[in-house]
C-alpha cells in the first residue's frame, strides 16, 4: 500500500521522492508539514496529490495581509427567527487543509490554526467544537527575504512536525514536467489508493514500531549536544525530542519495518530539527541546515 502511494506521488511530483516520503511519514505520524520554497515549486500540488491519495476532504486557504481569524476557523451567525447564534465552520473543519503562504498573514491571523494544530478543535465565543479526524495542516511558507511576508514565531515554527524544501528539479525532471501531460489534469484524474480507515490503521501502528534503548539513547545524545553546545542559541525541547522520536518510527514502518535503526533517525533530523534551532550568532534564523550537519557528524550513534 505504502509503495503504491509513493509510486503514484512520484509520477506526479517528478525528481522529489525524498521529499515525498517525508511527507508521507509526517502524515503517518499524525503531525503537520511545513513547506518553504519560492513561488511555482509544486508545494500546492504536493497537498492536493495527498489528499486525493487518501481521499481526505480538502480546503485550501490564500493567506493574505488582509485575512482575518474568522475567515479560517468560522463564524458565528446570529439567526433572528430562534433568537439564537449559530457557528458557521471556516475551511478549517477539513481533514487536510492547505494554509498557502501562510507567513503573507499577519501574526493574529497566524495564530489562528495553533489551537487546532496542537489540541485538533477550534474554541469560538466560549464554546470548544472538534475538528474532522484526521487531521493534516500542509502550510506554505515563501522565504522570508521576499516582500510581504511575516516570519512565523518559534512557537508556531514549533507546531509543524516536519519542514521540507521541494527546491528545482534536475534537468530530465524538468524536461519531463514541460513535455509531458499537464500535472493539474493528473492531479484531477487521481483515484483515492488508501481509505481514511487505512490512514487510521496506519498512524495508530507508529507507536507499535519498536525503539530498542541504544536508540533511544542516541536520540537523547542528539537533543543534549543541542542545550549544550555554545552554537545553539538554544536546545531542543522536550516536544522536539518526541518529534524525533514519533518521526523516526513513521520512516521505519513508511519502509516497511517493524523496529527503528540509527539510520532512521539521521534520515529525518534535518525536516524534525532544522525549524527548531538556531545557531547563537545567526539572527536570521535560516542557519537550521548547517547546525543539524554539526549535530550529525559531532554525535557519535554508539554514544562513545
Amino acid at each position: 500500500m505504502i509503495d503504491q502511494l509513493l509510486n503514484t506521488a512520484n509520477k506526479i511530483i517528478v525528481g522529489k521522492e525524498q521529499q515525498i516520503k517525508l511527507s508521507l511519514t509526517c502524515l503517518i505520524a499524525n503531525g503537520h508539514l511545513l513547506i518553504e520554497d519560492l513561488p511555482g515549486m509544486g508545494k500546492t500540488t504536493l497537498a492536493q496529490v495527498m489528499a486525493r491519495l487518501f481521499g481526505l476532504t480538502y480546503n485550501r486557504v490564500q493567506f493574505t495581509s488582509d485575512l482575518l481569524p474568522a475567515d479560517i476557523i468560522g463564524v458565528s451567525v446570529y439567526k433572528q427567527i430562534e433568537n439564537i447564534f449559530e457557528f458557521k465552520p471556516g475551511p478549517v473543519f477539513s481533514q487536510l487543509i492547505l494554509a498557502d503562504e501562510i507567513n503573507r498573514a499577519t501574526p493574529k491571523t497566524q495564530s489562528a490554526l495553533l489551537e487546532a494544530m496542537e489540541e485538533q478543535q477550534v474554541t469560538t465565543d466560549g464554546e470548544t467544537h472538534p475538528l474532522p479526524h484526521p487531521f493534516f495542516v500542509i502550510a506554505t511558507q515563501n522565504p522570508q527575504t521576499q516582500l510581504g511576508t511575516f516570519p512565523l514565531p518559534e512557537s508556531q515554527l514549533d507546531r509543524f512536525l516536519m519542514r521540507i524544501h521541494l527546491g528545482y528539479p534536475d534537468p530530465l525532471a524538468e524536461r519531463e514536467l514541460m513535455t509531458g501531460q499537464d500535472r493539474r489534469v493528473m492531479v484531477q484524474n487521481l483515484q483515492p489508493i488508501v481509505s481514511v480507515n487505512d490512514l487510521l490503521a496506519l498512524q495508530s501502528q507508529v507507536s507499535k514500531v519498536f525503539i530498542s534503548d541504544a536508540v533511544i539513547d542516541y536520540i537523547q545524545q542528539l537533543v543534549k549536544f543541542t542545550r549544550e553546545s555554545k552554537d545553539f542559541s538554544s536546545g531542543l525541547s522536550p516536544r522536539g525530542a518526541l518529534a524525533m522520536l514519533h518521526s523516526a518510527k513513521a520512516w521505519a514502518l513508511v519502509h516497511k519495518r517493524d523496529h527503528v535503526l540509527p539510520e532512521d533517525v539521521q534520515a529525518i533530523v534535518p525536516a524534525v530539527v532544522e525549524h527548531r534551532v538556531r545557531g547563537a550568532a545567526d539572527h536570521t534564523g535560516h542557519g537550521g541546515e548547517s547546525m543539524t550537519e554539526k549535530m550529525l557528524a559531532t554525535v557519535d550513534v554508539l554514544g562513545k
